[in-house]
């Protein structure tokens, strides 16, 4: 298998991981405070993390390197999963999916900033479109729609987009799984420190659809889809394995609707739809 099947499988896997990141938090922050939640997710990913680390014996990272790994602990470690978490308070895990149909367009722009692209005007033009359809979106909703939580939504996608094009920069030298690792590691201890305070005082009304969903988010959204995700896109490429987070909102609706039995509207179908064909016309033209 050559090196750039080999990326298209791997980054296929990481976002088939990745789908079922919005429906399990969903189901975890029905029992869990979201700010323990999120740092109870990246502490246990963060030993895991650590000890992969140590059994490996990895380099540490440069001063240098270091910064880049701040920004991607802040943005995938922290930023994401806090900024969801809140969010899915006041949405359901459907309604937060259209927004991560931008989430290639937020990590193709910060790959301008942060590498010095410069896309043809077509591009910015699909991306306005892919803005305006998705704030349209949120405005035509009834009164169950939360403008709190398509903020928090919103907010979410800057900071995801930012970690991932940070990270995939960052891949490239330390590898793919090392990153995440890195990253993990770095916020271990404000992670473990903060979720020790927050900790309740008993887990005794916790369920088990939320124990299954802080698991999942710990280990395969935190930490085994990012190990798939960054090592396909140092292997194939990160504009041509990116187009593989196009389909992401479509496995999260299918498991939204599935597994936790959300409504899935035909009008939340077709702005998605319409989303990812605006980030793909946004990808075509951005070389």
């Amino acid at each position: 298998m050559d090196k750039t099947t080999s990326g298209w499988i791997n980054g296929f896997l990481g976002v088939l991981i990745f789908s079922g990141s919005l429906p399990a938090t969903r189901a975890a922050v029905l029992d869990f405070d979201p700010v323990f939640l999120t740092v109870a997710r990246a502490g246990i990913a963060g030993l895991l993390a650590l000890c992969l680390l140590l059994a490996f014996r990895e380099k540490r990272p440069t001063t240098d390197q270091l910064f880049s790994l701040a920004i991607v602990s802040l943005g995938v470690v922290v930023g994401f999963p806090l900024l969801t978490a809140l969010a899915l308070q006041h949405v359901t895990s459907a309604h937060s999916i259209v927004f991560v149909g931008m989430l290639p367009l937020a990590t193709a722009a910060f790959g301008v900033l942060r590498g010095g692209e410069r896309p043809r005007p077509a591009f910015w033009m699909f991306s306005v479109a892919g803005s305006l359809l998705v704030v349209g979106f949120a405005l035509m909703q009834d009164l169950t729609a939360s403008p709190v939580g398509d903020a928090l939504m919103l907010a979410a996608i800057v900071a995801c987009g930012l970690g991932y094009a940070e990270g995939a920069k960052l891949s490239r030298i330390l590898g793919g799984w090392q990153v995440i690792s890195w990253a993990l590691v770095l916020s271990l201890p404000v992670m473990l420190a903060i979720a020790l305070a927050l900790m309740p005082s008993s887990f005794a009304e916790v369920g088990m659809p939320g124990w299954l969903g802080l698991a999942y988010v710990s280990l395969f959204s935190m930490l085994i889809g990012f190990i798939f995700w960054y090592r396909g896109l140092a292997q194939g490429g990160i504009a041509a394995v990116g187009q593989l987070q196009l389909l992401q909102p479509f496995f999260g609706l299918a498991l939204a609707a599935t597994l936790l039995h959300e409504e899935v509207s035909l009008l939340m179908l077709a702005v998605t739809v319409g989303v990812i064909l605006c980030v793909a016309g946004a990808r075509k033209f951005a070389k």
